[in-house]
């Protein structure tokens, strides 16, 4: 085996976790309350801010990562770790409220994604510099090697050092260095770190060969699949025995580990909610709902829940007491809905008491929305995969309403779509689309959406 020039890329990430744990512990000792400054609780906030950073991939941060998953990890990161920074108090303390809470949470916010930034870029610029990079070359000449190629020059802040390709049919390419055996020497000549290959122009026999020499010479090996490639994310690859198996890979919600870093979140931030925001709203909410037309506060309807368990949902009533609530959808200037209610629906404060839901376990904060169930039954006539939607629990937001597919159905391309995108996101999910269809949200209450009626 080769003795490759030394590189210190891989002490860069835990320098950056180090550095991290330095800002939490750091700030705590600043404020130097004895409610943080006790083995208790230093051991638990670290442990579960590394906890955290594992399950969201907070320091899974590359040379080729982009800015805005980035901006994703710190976003999750942070939403997590703020309401367990909080459960603390809340579990072990009994909702004891210590000094400067407050000013921790800011604190260890805005420094940690300061320095994430500042690191980020400072090394891209680094690497602008020449400092840093990797050598890399590409066999073959495909459409598909010529993408990566044009990436390597274009992207210079990546840190790869682009030398040239090689192909056995000759290219007059300035990058074209010579045949595939030329390039196998050159690797070890000119002290290559890592080669890509596309298997359109290079035969198995030939990836055989390279990828046994770059294992040989401690060379990372890459493929760059075919564009007509039937080999896809969707696909796994397993062993019975020596015999190489390609496999479906499978669905989020089959893991178990998503049911518990799926549920845990409901828990923390529905408990947030209720105790920060719904304590002192929903009784505000009661009076002014009261005074505006006669009926219950509460309205609550049997929905389809995950696999088909039916269950409770609430909402605060926004209509006028009338029998049609079970069997006809709110439409646009519909005459049921009072004045109060048509600013609640609006807004979205009538869905408010999903909460509740959400802890008794019934719903997830995102989720496909549950539908009546006189709706529910048409569907599963009419709209393909639509039962499918019903194997998660549904949810107080979804991706399918940040998307302009919520309220009134007045086509069926309306619930395609939303079915479309419901099963998209069963199939897909992720924390960070989560968190991603959660601040949208956000976002669209203050924004208003045309079809919020």
């Amino acid at each position: 085996m080769r003795t490759k020039i030394k590189k210190y890329s891989r002490f860069i990430r835990p320098l950056i976790v180090l550095f991290d744990i330095i800002i939490i512990n750091s700030v705590l000792y600043y404020f130097a309350d004895q409610g943080y400054l006790n083995a208790e609780f230093l051991v638990y906030i670290n442990f579960v801010w590394l906890f955290i950073a594992y399950f969201t991939k907070f320091y899974s941060v590359y040379r080729y990562t982009h800015i805005a998953r980035l901006v994703t990890y710190l976003l999750s990161q942070f939403s997590v770790f703020i309401l367990a920074f909080f459960a603390f108090f809340s579990i072990f303390r009994e909702g004891e409220i210590i000094n400067e809470q407050f000013n921790i949470i800011i604190s260890f916010t805005v420094l940690i994604t300061f320095f994430k930034l500042f690191f980020f870029f400072l090394l891209k610029t680094y690497r602008l510099s020449g400092k840093n990079y990797r050598n890399v070359i590409v066999f073959g000449s495909s459409k598909s090697a010529k993408n990566v190629i044009q990436l390597f020059k274009s992207k210079q802040d990546l840190g790869y050092r682009f030398y040239g390709f090689f192909a056995d049919k000759k290219d007059y390419s300035d990058m074209y260095l010579g045949n595939i055996t030329e390039g196998l020497n050159y690797t070890t000549e000119e002290n290559i770190d890592e080669v890509y290959c596309e298997s359109d122009s290079i035969s198995k026999q030939q990836l055989r060969v390279i990828r046994n020499y770059c294992s040989k010479n401690n060379i990372d090996f890459n493929l760059i699949p075919e564009e007509k490639d039937i080999y896809s994310k969707d696909l796994k690859l397993t062993h019975y025995g020596t015999i190489p198996i390609l496999k479906p890979k499978k669905l989020p919600f089959e893991k178990i580990e998503t049911h518990i870093l799926k549920r845990t979140f409901d828990i923390l931030f529905s408990f947030i909610v209720c105790v920060f925001i719904l304590s002192w709203l929903l009784p505000i909410l009661w009076i002014v709902v009261k005074i505006n037309s006669k009926g219950d506060f509460l309205f609550k309807q049997l929905r389809d829940g995950a696999d088909g368990n039916q269950f409770y949902c609430y909402k605060i009533r926004s209509m006028k007491v009338n029998t049609l609530a079970d069997k006809i959808s709110t439409t646009k200037n519909d005459d049921r809905i009072t004045s109060v209610g048509s600013f609640l629906r609006k807004t979205s404060l009538d869905e408010l008491p999903q909460f509740f839901n959400v802890l008794k376990g019934d719903m997830s904060i995102v989720g496909p929305r549950p539908h009546m169930n006189v709706q529910t039954k048409k569907y599963l006539v009419e709209i393909e995969n639509y039962l499918f939607r019903n194997s998660v629990k549904p949810g107080i937001t979804g991706l399918a309403q940040v998307s302009g597919y919520r309220g009134e159905i007045k086509r069926k391309s309306d619930i395609d779509h939303r079915v479309k995108l419901d099963v998209f996101y069963i199939e897909n999910w992720s924390f960070f689309l989560d968190i991603k269809i959660i601040a949208q949200t956000i976002l669209n209450i203050f924004k208003g959406q045309d079809k919020a009626y």
